[in-house]
């Protein structure tokens, strides 16, 4: 019988990455990382992170040290699928809420450690084999851009080998003119997608699915606020174009209602509202079984090998934001698609000279 593993090293920081200008449909400055690192008694590591966009990252790096400390420190290594459950179970008084993104810095880090024990990328440990996944673009556009602005960064991704871009937009009549000239602009077999970031109300949302269709729009994301669970379903029972959602909620249980209700068609895990990747997994596992096609919400580098594990993991999402705090990230090719490489475990490093810019001392 093979002598068991325990950790040995179990660690958490909290690193605060500032970004050049507000970002993204939500206008963000700045990135609470929350880094989780393990070691085993043969040596082996496994490295782990998860996030707060716009700040609060230090009561999840708490959590993260007291599910460390009681539940992994010290501990027999287990699969990383039951490590995630009990872990997980721990918050049955306190709620999923920060435990979650906590979990999540953890779960990565005990991935990484499982490959690379087994001396297999994540996508073999997570039951998956090599594959070309396309990426669309996503960084770059705001809601409030200017038309000639957003052509010029749709056809810059495009340029790159981009099959899709991704549109920011505010739910008022200033979209029109953007998504129609970058619709315009697009050459043949690049999509348009449109990103509400949860602007609007159900008969505005209603309205814009219908601009959208009219430029034959692939999907509207977010219209709606995350938790309006019946607008969704009404949404997408009369949407003339699919409704993609996700990024916000945590976990299956939130996500069950969304499947049971028919109430969108491209379901959009975030990896730190999941928990970690295990539960992108489940979640996806889920989603094939109501023909609902997943696409991560960012860290493409990381959910490509996600893509290798499950066929309706479509797209992969090009939004640069944690990007330059890794080594040399898996980039998309010139097809703008993503393969996986070969190494053990997830294959992302920090960059040299990170950790001393940017954590946060105790």
């Amino acid at each position: 019988m093979p002598e068991s593993r325990c950790i040995v090293r179990a660690e958490a920081e909290l690193w605060r990455y500032p970004l050049a200008g507000p970002t993204g449909g939500s206008g963000i400055t700045a990135v609470d990382v929350i880094v989780v690192s393990l070691e085993d008694s043969r040596g082996e590591t496994g490295l782990g992170f998860s996030y707060v966009l716009g700040g609060g990252g230090g009561v999840v790096k708490a959590a993260a040290e007291d599910l460390l400390a009681r539940f992994v420190a010290g501990e027999r290594c287990v699969p990383p699928e039951a490590l995630w459950r009990r872990l997980a179970a721990s918050l049955n008084r306190v709620g999923r809420g920060i435990g979650y993104v906590a979990i999540a810095a953890v779960d990565v880090a005990a991935w990484d450690l499982h490959a690379r024990a087994a001396g297999v990328p994540l996508y073999a440990a997570l039951g998956g084999v090599p594959r070309s996944v396309p990426v669309y673009g996503s960084g770059g556009f705001r809601p409030d851009q200017d038309p000639d602005a957003a052509v010029a960064r749709a056809l810059a991704y495009a340029g790159r080998g981009c099959k899709a871009v991704k549109l920011r937009v505010a739910g008022n009549r200033a979209d029109v003119a953007r998504m129609r000239a970058v619709a315009d602009a697009l050459p043949e077999g690049v999509d348009l997608m449109v990103d509400a970031n949860e602007r609007c109300d159900l008969a505005r949302a209603l309205w814009l699915a219908n601009e959208c269709a009219a430029v034959d729009a692939l999907w509207l994301e977010e219209p709606l606020p995350a938790d309006a669970l019946q607008g969704y379903a009404a949404l997408a029972a009369r949407s003339p174009v699919p409704i993609a959602t996700g990024e916000h909620l945590q976990g299956i249980v939130e996500l069950k209602p969304y499947f049971s209700a028919d109430a969108c068609a491209v379901l959009q895990p975030d990896l730190a509202m999941m928990g970690g990747i295990g539960e992108c997994l489940r979640a996806a596992r889920i989603a094939e079984y109501h023909d609902v096609s997943v696409s991560p919400h960012f860290l493409p580098a990381l959910f490509v090998h996600l893509a290798c594990a499950l066929p309706n993991v479509r797209w992969l999402e090009d939004f640069p934001l944690l990007e330059p705090l890794f080594d040399a990230p898996l980039a998309m090719d010139e097809n703008g698609a993503m393969t996986p490489g070969d190494a053990p475990g997830h294959g992302l490093a920090w960059a040299s000279g990170a950790r001393e810019a940017y954590r946060i001392q105790d």
